[in-house]
């Protein structure tokens, strides 16, 4: 019932039936003045629980009124008792009436009986407790309950006026909440529905009728339900008020997709309530993921603990090992085999059995092919009987043991403790940590938790992942019936297990349902995986060429230093969050590394470290930082994707990842400050990129300036530290830092009313209205504090730099870009020489993507010529950035022969580049052979 989709919604037949009221000195007061006979209205959504009605439930507390009206089948005149607030429902107000809704007596006396505008009157006020007590006449009387009082009306505290009548009617059979609240008043049971989900015997002309259709077999289905035919009956005799159809949610069956039925059955019960306050306090102790699950549903279940319903009317599964005396005076609860046997031989003596069926069975023998001789399942264990104290016969009570008792006992079966491993399951008892899905939470977190607080005294677990559902990609319950089903086996095949566990891992926390999409792995491969890849391939390169063996003086730069800040900054974080059981925080984190700070900063900032022919400290400490990357990368990884951890661990190392000791972090390689000036400059970085592609300026064309208002002193020294880093990343000649009082942007702010409305409340309007009306100091302020106190309407409130937001306003010539505090402006005017030198740019990502094309190695020289095409603007470009051009592409080319006339005669293959629209040229290529 726990099951996602298990309520369904359904539209039934539904009926307001009307309980015919017996006269007495409890009901006098409805029979005063009566019109016709007095009846108490009572819907249901489940006509075919009629029958077993045994009482009809108020609300004390709730206002009640006598009604005087016809019926709308029979049109006989009937005084009827509803809550007062659902009359609306039932009781249609006329047109142009006078007297709070209701028509005039005078409108009863007039009354043709056609079914239409039935007019209605209430006559009188009441409390639901002055209902309790009065009895009626029982509505189907094909039966009689058993066991207590019946057909009288009782208080509950579950009624309400949400929908119905504000009356319910009970069948103590077919539900907890009418079964617990007829115990609390005596009231008895009728059950005419039998465990098939048929009608009894007892039921007339619908006996052995299904009250579902769904039971019967395909085709066999009446047209007319029970539920239908009872409602017909029900106005035949004069006891609908109103039958409709009603769309409610109702219980289904998880596997079947069937209506669900409520049955009481006789049950054994362990008496766990006497041990609820341990069972909280220890629950206390456990540390839950999420915390929410402990507290709250698992915490919850506890405050409202019940007693544990052990036995299940089953044949396979664990019997009951409880005889009794056919007279129930006399019983007993068998605790091992050992005490079997020794009953059974009590018994043979007796004469009540004629041999020991387990004679070959040896109690001291805990060897595997002993217990083989014995087998304690049906129908063997069902032909033992025993012998009571007063010498009677005993059998065994043939019900079974809830299969939930077999999962919380592991602990104790596992090691056949506490028959024989007492030290082994000591050690190992409590465990550290279990896992399972959240609808366990009754299932076998509860009953590990209650078998070990019962037997032990303790917690079974220390730690527990209550893990989510995984659902399809549009959040439905995955189900072979739906076809949304994914089978893991050909996702596995398709992907990869680790591809598979990084996605689930890192995509959402593990006791968050999971909405699985195949897309999702792809991502996680292109993003995570083929960076990591690469950035190893990369290392593996260059190492090769240079016979990298890890040793060598090494010098290294502040891009190293920062790097191994974050490594081990994620290796600290990491760490903690697999010791606290949150893996995605970890896999989040070193997926962030490797793909932003590793391989889109690190290694693309340090190409030419590795490039460069000379060997040196330098080249080393680039090597030795890299390698070092990869390897706590690899080792970090190792618990959510160890496959291709270990292949990148053996490649580095030449060992296996998964028999390395744990990395440790060191805290004093970790330089906050570095961090933070790189990430300043990482998001400057963004935010210019982010100008140029809105602007359309590639990334190879120079740009002259941009712009940094500042808020404080901390800033201003962590943009003169990365200054020559940001002009470099973004290709700008200049960068100037402004006070933010005489910054020329002007700034604009906008209330962000979501955040404001949660934390000011009825202030929210008076402040956004303050907030609208900010000058350019009041901002400045807000950006440079991150808060700031307001007075509005009397009171002082706190103002937060997420509660609004702040954007700069574009200036001729400028074009300005903003993330949260921090704001850029780009100076995108262009002259000849930014052009010029932009062109060159081009030209050199040109030549080496045709390198890499024809197959060159990258330390390969070339030899390289340019043909003239008549445009001054390139040929100019072309001669003032020789050298630059020449250097990058790794040319033996001289200057004065680099820009040709014609290449008529030139070595090398003669390729046309394509350079920007309208801007072409040819050039000649040749790979220099030593």
């Amino acid at each position: 019932m726990n099951q996602p989709g298990t309520y369904k919604p359904v539209k039934d037949t539904s009926v307001v039936a009307m309980f015919k009221v017996k006269q007495d000195h409890a009901s006098e007061f409805l029979f005063k003045d009566a019109f016709g006979e007095v009846f108490i209205l009572a819907w249901t959504t489940t006509p075919w629980t009629l029958p077993s009605n045994c009482a009809l439930t108020v609300g004390p507390k709730l206002d009640y009124v006598r009604v005087k009206s016809f019926n709308p089948y029979t049109h006989e005149p009937q005084t009827m008792v509803l809550a007062k607030s659902r009359l609306g429902a039932y009781f249609k107000t006329p047109t142009g009436s006078s007297d709070g809704g209701e028509y005039t007596a005078q409108a009863l006396a007039d009354y043709k009986k056609d079914g239409k505008n039935i007019p209605w009157k209430i006559d009188g006020e009441f409390y639901g407790h002055q209902l309790e007590g009065i009895r009626y006449e029982q509505l189907f009387p094909y039966a009689q309950p058993e066991g207590g009082d019946a057909f009288k009306v009782i208080g509950g505290d579950f009624v309400t006026t949400e929908d119905g009548t504000g009356v319910v009617h009970t069948a103590p059979s077919f539900g907890a909440d009418d079964m617990r609240v007829a115990r609390q008043h005596g009231i008895g049971t009728l059950t005419l529905v039998d465990l098939q989900g048929r009608f009894t015997t007892e039921m007339g002309e619908f006996a052995g009728k299904y009250v579902k259709n769904e039971y019967y077999i395909n085709g066999q289905a009446p047209e007319k339900s029970v539920d239908v035919e009872l409602s017909i009956k029900l106005k035949e005799m004069g006891r609908a008020f109103k039958v409709e159809k009603y769309e409610h949610n109702y219980p289904h069956c998880w596997r079947t997709d069937k209506p669900i039925l409520y049955y009481p059955l006789d049950s054994w019960f362990v008496r766990v309530t006497a041990k609820k306050d341990r069972l909280i306090a220890l629950n206390k102790t456990i540390n839950w993921k999420p915390e929410s699950t402990g507290t709250g549903r698992f915490g919850n279940w506890l405050e409202n603990l019940q007693d544990w319903n052990l036995s299940r009317s089953r044949y396979w599964g664990i019997p009951l090992p409880i005889w009794r005396t056919e007279d129930r005076d006399e019983e007993l609860c068998i605790g091992s085999l050992k005490q079997l046997k020794e009953e059974i031989a009590r018994a043979v003596k007796a004469g009540v059995m004629k041999e020991d069926p387990y004679a070959s069975f040896k109690v001291d023998d805990m060897s595997d092919t002993n217990y083989d001789t014995v087998d304690i399942h049906r129908p063997y264990v069902d032909n033992i009987v025993l012998v009571s104290q007063g010498g009677k016969p005993m059998k065994r009570e043939t019900d079974l043991i809830d299969v939930w008792f077999d999962s919380g006992a592991m602990p104790y079966a596992q090691w056949h403790y506490p028959f024989e491993n007492e030290a082994t399951f000591k050690e190992n008892f409590p465990a550290n940590f279990i896992a399972e899905g959240v609808d366990q939470t009754r299932g076998w977190f509860y009953t590990l938790h209650a078998i070990a607080t019962l037997t032990q005294d303790s917690v079974a677990y220390k730690a527990v992942v209550s893990n989510g559902l995984v659902l399809d990609k549009v959040g439905q319950k995955m189900s072979k019936r739906l076809g949304n089903a994914v089978d893991p086996f050909k996702t596995l095949d398709a992907y990869g297990a680790d591809a598979v566990r990084w996605y689930m891992i890192s995509n959402a926390s593990p006791w968050d349902n999971l909405k699985f999409d195949a897309e999702g792995i792809t991502e996680v491969q292109r993003k995570f995986f083929r960076a990591l890849f690469n950035t190893y391939n990369f290392f593996a390169l260059y190492a090769n060429i240079d016979g990298f063996d890890g040793t060598g003086e090494a010098s290294l730069t502040e891009s190293d230093r920062w790097i191994l800040s974050r490594l081990n900054s994620v290796m600290k974080l990491a760490d903690a969050n697999y010791a606290d059981y949150e893996p995605t925080i970890a896999a989040r984190a070193i997926q962030d590394f490797v793909v932003e700070d590793l391989s889109n900063w690190y290694v693309r900032l340090n190409r030419r470290r590795f490039w460069k022919s000379e060997q040196g400290a330098d080249k080393n400490a680039a090597f030795q930082t890299l390698h070092r990357c990869l390897e706590m990368v690899s080792m970090l990884s190792a618990p959510i994707a160890p496959f291709f951890s270990d292949r990148l661990y053996r490649d580095l190392v030449g060992t296996s990842v998964h028999l390395s000791d744990w990395p440790k972090h060191d805290d004093v390689a970790i330089d906050i400050e570095l961090e933070q000036r790189t990430v300043l400059a990482q998001k400057l970085t963004s935010l210019v990129l982010s100008i140029r592609k809105k602007e359309g300026h590639r990334v190879r064309q120079p740009l002259r300036k941009m712009m940094v208002p500042v808020t404080d002193a901390t800033m201003r020294k962590r943009l003169d530290a990365i200054r020559e880093l940001v002009l470099s990343e973004v290709n700008v000649k200049e960068l100037v830092i402004l006070d933010a009082s005489e910054s020329k942007l002007t700034k604009k702010i906008k209330p962000d009313f979501k955040k404001l409305g949660a934390r000011m409340g009825k202030l929210m309007k008076s402040v956004a209205n303050t907030v609208v009306g900010f000058s350019q100091a009041q901002i400045a302020e807000l950006e440079a504090n991150g808060s700031m106190k307001l007075a509005v309407e009397g009171q002082e409130v706190e103002l937060l730099r997420d509660d609004v937001e702040i954007t700069a306003e574009n200036v001729p010539g400028l074009s300005v870009a903003s993330d949260g505090a921090l704001t850029v402006a780009l100076d995108i005017t262009l002259n000849e020489t930014l052009i010029q030198e932009g062109i060159a740019r081009e030209l050199v990502s040109r030549i080496q993507t045709l390198r890499k094309e024809r197959g060159f190695e990258i330390t390969d020289r070339i030899l390289l010529h340019i043909q003239r095409n008549g445009n001054a603007r390139f040929e100019e470009a072309v001669e003032r950035h020789s050298g630059y051009i020449t250097a990058e592409t790794l040319a033996l080319t001289t200057d004065q022969q680099l820009l040709m006339d014609t290449l008529e005669g030139v070595s090398g293959g003669v390729q046309d580049l394509d350079l920007e629209e309208g801007l072409s040229c040819r050039i000649a290529l040749s790979r220099v052979v030593r």
